[in-house]
């Protein structure tokens, strides 16, 4: 069996987490935490498990500071509404990260990559979890972005680019734009680079939207839907450019 931890101070969340796990028939949900304090404890006095569900945002702080101060030997899959904190959790002994509200599909595709690393007692008890991480690197999927008073789940398949202007960071859907809480430069480290480019300071591309490249006089690309008639690739990425092509 697989044991499992659940970290989240909403008592609801915590019993449809529950009730979502029980449908796997090898995971064993062990504990459940609902604050840092209480996490650091039971990380202090139990043994590790091999897999955590932890919310981020918790009523006394943040999940991080539990790992902080315990470090884990097992798998972490954050779980939250706040996509301001992905650069961090993955940083740290993650594997996945689900924007609530969690998703039966995703849940599954989270666990099935959780079983991909085939965590034995030798490797639970060793320390190498962090080596066996690096070795699939986790990519956002979703992003959650604000509508007035409303959040709405983007998937990153339906996005054609990422624009900076005035500061912000907007992303750009057949539908709209939305202003996101990331940079361009956490976006690199986040989205799947086989799929999106940074072509210049301003923008980052999706491949799937890609409708012309004008090779002359600069590189030019033209995509299904973007927010103005050409996006230039800059001189110095052409290359890495023509070769995320044909990647």
């Amino acid at each position: 069996m697989i044991r499992t931890v659940i970290i989240e101070d909403e008592r609801p969340a915590s019993r449809k987490l529950e009730r979502m796990l029980g449908e796997f028939p090898d995971i064993e949900v062990v504990a459940k935490i609902e604050s840092v304090e209480e996490g650091i404890r039971w990380f202090s006095e139990n043994p590790h498990p091999q897999l955590i569900f932890s919310d981020i945002v918790l009523g006394d702080g943040l999940s991080f500071d539990i790992f902080e101060k315990v470090p884990t030997r097992g798998f972490i899959i954050y779980t939250t509404a706040f996509d301001q904190y992905t650069l961090k959790a993955f940083k740290l002994n993650s594997i996945d990260y689900l924007l609530k509200p969690i998703m039966e599909e995703d849940l599954s595709g989270a666990v099935e990559k959780f079983r991909s690393f085939i965590p034995s007692e030798s490797s639970e008890n060793s320390g190498e979890i962090k080596n066996l991480i690096k070795t699939e690197k986790t990519t956002l999927s979703r992003i959650l972005v604000k509508i007035g008073y409303n959040l709405k789940i983007v998937q990153a398949h339906e996005i054609s680019c990422f624009f900076s202007e005035n500061k912000i960071v907007y992303l750009q859907t057949r539908e709209r734009t939305y202003p996101s809480d990331f940079t361009l430069d956490e976006l690199e480290e986040v989205l799947d680079a086989k799929k999106f480019f940074r072509v210049n300071r301003q923008f980052m591309i999706s491949s799937e939207y890609i409708k012309n490249i004008h090779t002359s006089p600069n590189y030019k690309v033209e995509l299904e839907f973007q927010p103005q008639e050409e996006i230039t690739v800059s001189r110095d990425r052409v290359k890495d450019f023509k070769d995320w092509l044909v990647s």
